[in-house]
């Protein structure tokens, strides 16, 4: 099981911080109390740990751990370490916990870990009894916003370079897939997903999301060419100006996301 492993820009990912970290605050409202007393708590892959720091305000006594693979990650979120807080390089393709936990909690990271489902059973063994593991990812894949970049990254222009890493349908499974592999390996579980409508502001403001994301792979496939990364960023740019049409107030864009919730048996 490899990690799908862009190069991140932390200063462009939190461009969009508010509405990024609103479904983080909507999965810890459905996280019920926590077994340990102080409770351990890890985040996997907690990028810049901005949320990672929510988690001390909602368990101030607890001691927690933010994961991540991403260097440049990594140094942004050690702005917020302090006393139970810290951060670690893992990668959560190949990690597994090496003590007990009361909480693990992902946060918009599992759909870059190819084959994170055969994950589930060695994370929860590592969990508490009572303990919960919580976790929400964009549930879009289908939408504009990816559907075109895989079409322009499919057109024989890009496709040689593009057509390996960009992220497909598979990234992210099914409502019912997670329910059932999380009931069958023990827990009570919760599984739903939400659509969040954010208004955007500024210039081509779907592209500007995107580049804190999804399109990381594609830019970095074509960094060596400069040229070639301009174009294709400006031919992805004038599709999405017909997909996600501004309006006077800003531009609309519907984001699914999915949430789990599974608390391990006591």
């Amino acid at each position: 099981m490899t990690t799908t492993n862009p190069s991140w820009d932390p200063a462009q990912y939190l461009r969009h911080a508010g509405h990024r970290a609103r479904p983080f605050a909507d999965l810890l409202a459905r996280v019920p109390d926590l077994p340990g007393d102080p409770p351990r708590i890890g985040d996997l892959g907690c990028g810049p740990g901005n949320v990672t720091a929510v988690l001390a305000g909602r368990w101030p006594t607890a001691r927690i751990t933010g994961y991540d693979n991403s260097p440049q990650m990594l140094a942004d979120a050690a702005a917020h370490a302090g006393a139970g807080l810290d951060f670690a390089y893992a990668d959560l393709a190949v990690w597994t916990p090496q003590e007990t936990y009361d909480l693990l909690v992902s946060n918009a990271a599992l759909h870059w870990v190819p084959g994170h489902l055969d994950a589930f059973a060695g994370w929860l063994d590592g969990l508490a009894p009572g303990g919960t593991f919580a976790f929400q990812v964009p549930h879009n894949i289908d939408a504009p916003l990816h559907a075109l970049m895989r079409e322009l990254g499919d057109t024989p222009r890009w496709k040689n370079r593009l057509g390996d890493v960009l992220r497909h349908e598979d990234s992210v499974h099914a409502p019912g897939v997670y329910l059932d592999r999380l009931a069958r390996l023990g827990c009570e579980t919760d599984v739903w997903t939400t659509t969040y409508f954010h208004v955007l502001t500024g210039d081509d403001p779907v592209l500007d999301w995107v580049k804190g994301t999804g399109l990381r792979p594609a830019l970095d496939a074509l960094a060596d060419d400069p040229e070639a990364q301009d174009a294709f960023v400006t031919e992805y740019r004038d599709l999405l100006r017909t997909a996600y049409p501004s309006a006077e107030y800003g531009t609309v864009l519907p984001f699914r996301r999915l949430f789990a919730v599974a608390t391990k048996g006591a």
